[in-house]
């Protein structure tokens, strides 16, 4: 596919719904008693992976668009398919899952992925799982991962990477613990996207700086919940029409929960003008209204502290550096060779092959920047929908346009990507 420069980007949308929310929303509604009923689904390849999961495990899913009723067999109810249950290529779904399925005491259950997902680290949950009382084998630290579901206890764990998949699977799988309560300790804060959802559930959950907390429970309430407009989605847009003269754009009902929007903050810092309005709450999830318009860039550093707030996003950081005012630095972001692909090498190599300078380092990249669009060139997305995303926002953005190798990737997290795309590009 080729991506052509545009001259602005302009209009108004609404976006998918929040692929990480709909994932915790199938999930959590599976292991409630009763009906949950969840409006504006992200419907994407990886949280259709989940709704696949679920039904293999005995859950009823209605399924009428954007809208589902999952109808939940309660927290220990599940029942192990007598085959693997496939992941696709969903992370989240294959690390939250296994936090649920560890707590259906006496079956055995085997998770496996597609080859991308079956490189990325699970002896990151089999380790607290373990500790927990679980029965886990994973193959050297991959999948397919097994569990023997037993007595579970609680445990207090430092996570040793900013993970909120390794978290969430620990919180889920202390719901079934014999006494509480289970705590998960992080230096750094990652999303709480499965907090807020446990608590609407009606778990009890403590936080403290550094720490969550989560009880064990009887059942879990039902949900009624609307899925607020992806950010990560969001995202790609929002850079374009920043770095795009005379573009203004509006992004209605976005998800802006502070764990997940560190791109907006680092914008900011490198003078974007972004602006937040028509704010409400949304099954205990903040939403806004989001305006962008064209900013000059100065550079920025982002600190390891920064990461988890942005670790999608730095891909699309990167471009923005690279048409920035002066030299950009991502430090603390080796997370980053453990997603898809090593996205600290796949953007290093996209970007230079788009005649940005930008060099990779252990735990992040470098970008010099140029005020000026880049020229443009070929780019491999190496089968991740973030490099194809990033691609496309770099074809708008570029002197002479993109092609982009494997664009079809963008399906695993946004559909309908290409056709937003080009509604909202002027040229």
């Amino acid at each position: 596919m080729r991506i052509d420069p545009a001259a602005s980007v302009q209009g108004g949308v609404a976006l998918p719904g929040d692929k990480s929310i709909s994932h915790r929303a199938v999930l959590v509604g599976a292991i409630a008693d009763g009906e949950s009923r969840v409006s504006g689904f992200g419907r994407s390849a990886d949280t259709e992976s989940t709704v696949a999961a679920v039904r293999a495990l005995g859950v009823t899913v209605d399924d009428a668009g954007d809208d589902l009723c999952v109808h939940g067999v309660g927290l220990r109810e599940l029942r192990a398919p007598g085959a693997r249950i496939d992941c696709g290529n969903a992370g989240t779904l294959a690390r939250l899952l296994a936090g649920i399925l560890a707590g259906q005491r006496g079956q055995q259950f085997e998770l496996t992925g597609d080859e991308s997902l079956s490189r990325r680290p699970m002896a990151r949950i089999a380790e607290p799982l373990t500790a927990m009382g679980a029965g886990v084998e994973t193959q050297n630290g991959r999948l397919p991962l097994g569990i023997d579901a037993r007595p579970l206890r609680p445990i207090r764990y430092e996570l040793p990477v900013a993970s909120a998949q390794v978290k969430s699977c620990v919180l889920l799988a202390g719901l079934y613990a014999e006494d509480g309560p289970t705590g998960v300790l992080e230096r750094l804060p990652t999303r709480d996207h499965t907090g807020r959802m446990l608590r609407a559930a009606g778990a009890r959950l403590a936080n403290a700086p550094g720490i969550v907390e989560v009880w064990p429970v009887e059942r879990l309430e039902p949900l009624r919940l609307h899925v607020p407009g992806d950010f990560s989605a969001a995202a790609p847009f929002i850079v374009a029409a920043t770095l795009l003269p005379g573009s203004r754009l509006r992004l209605s009902g976005v998800g802006v929960n502070p764990t997940r929007t560190g791109l907006l903050h680092v914008l900011e810092r490198m003078g974007a003008r972004i602006s937040l309005y028509n704010r409400s709450v949304s099954g205990g999830e903040p939403v806004a209204d989001i305006e962008v318009e064209h900013a000059d860039l100065v550079a920025t550093e982002v600190e390891p502290e920064e990461v988890p707030t942005l670790i999608d996003e730095l891909p699309l950081f990167a471009l923005a550096a690279a048409m920035a005012r002066g030299d950009s630095v991502v430090r603390g972001a080796a997370e980053l060779r453990e997603k898809e692909t090593d996205r600290i090498e796949t953007v290093t190599n996209a970007l230079r092959g788009l005649a940005v300078r930008i060099t990779a380092t252990d735990d992040g990249f470098r970008v010099r920047g140029v005020p000026t669009r880049p020229k443009g060139g070929g780019l491999d997305s190496a089968g991740d929908h973030r490099i194809a995303m990033l691609g496309a926002v770099a074809g708008l953005v570029s002197r002479e346009g993109v092609r982009i190798q494997g664009a079809e990737a963008v399906s695993i997290s946004f559909p309908g990507f290409w056709e937003l795309l080009a509604q909202l590009a002027q040229r």
